[in-house]
């Protein structure tokens, strides 16, 4: 259902949309039942009927079960929202899967500093490509990524993958995500990060295999490879300072 309503291109989206999906169907029935039964008894006890007003103290036991069985239905509802999320908080959280590749992410005011493994396929050394605002996979490929602020908060966010993490200064964030399908999807920065936090905003492109290859190829005769430093000044550079 969620799927219908934005791409759904990792592992585990499917996996978090269930969850909104049961806090949805859940608050929806609760939305319902409650206005239901107040228009009920607003029309039940309307003043044409019940001219004179009833107090109503709410202590006797037949009245007291109206605000204990609701409440106890409520915590029911309650536990199995939070079965579903810690379920799910762990699994994308706390586990990390066998790793194909890794990447390295890096917010700057304002924009997306990424660096992909090179051809030898280990990150960190001197053939490492990097990029801005341009985060290039492999699908199927799981990936673990080291996720940096390189001066205030940002926020890391790929809706597609129903992925979002804080990027904190002074630490390196890891985690992992997994796409399922090729294509092109938006990486906005989630967290108000300043002035130009509104222009802040990459792009993720899911290449098969061959795709990438290819484009990895491309970047490494051409001595793509920008430094840090230059990725800083590009990154100023967009954003107007």
């Amino acid at each position: 259902m969620m799927e219908s309503l934005i791409h759904a291109a990792s592992s585990y989206a499917g996996e978090i949309d269930n969850v909104i999906l049961v806090i949805a169907v859940l608050s929806t029935f609760w939305l319902v039942l409650a206005e239901g039964a107040l228009f009920y008894f607003v029309f039940k006890y309307r003043r044409s009927k019940n001219p004179k007003a009833e107090y109503i103290t709410g202590e006797t036991k037949q009245q007291m079960k109206w605000i204990h069985w609701p409440h106890n239905l409520v915590l029911v509802c309650d536990i199995v929202i939070l079965v579903f999320a810690v379920r799910s908080w762990y699994h994308v959280k706390q586990e990390m899967p066998p790793i194909d590749e890794e990447v390295k992410v890096v917010g700057h005011q304002w924009a997306w500093e990424f660096v992909h493994a090179g051809l030898d396929g280990q990150l960190g050394t001197d053939d490492d490509v990097a990029t801005v605002d341009e985060l290039h996979l492999v699908v199927d490929r799981t990936y673990k990524f080291k996720l940096e602020a390189a001066d205030v908060l940002h926020s890391f966010s790929i809706p597609a993958f129903r992925f979002k993490q804080d990027a904190v200064p002074g630490r390196q964030i890891v985690g992992w995500f997994k796409p399922t399908k090729t294509g092109q999807y938006d990486v906005p920065c989630s967290q108000m990060c300043g002035i130009g936090h509104g222009i802040m905003g990459g792009q993720v492109y899911v290449h098969t295999a061959d795709e990438y290859r290819q484009w990895l190829e491309k970047k490494s005769a051409k001595s793509a490879v920008i430094s840090v430093k230059g990725v800083d000044q590009i990154a100023m550079n967009q954003g107007g300072i």
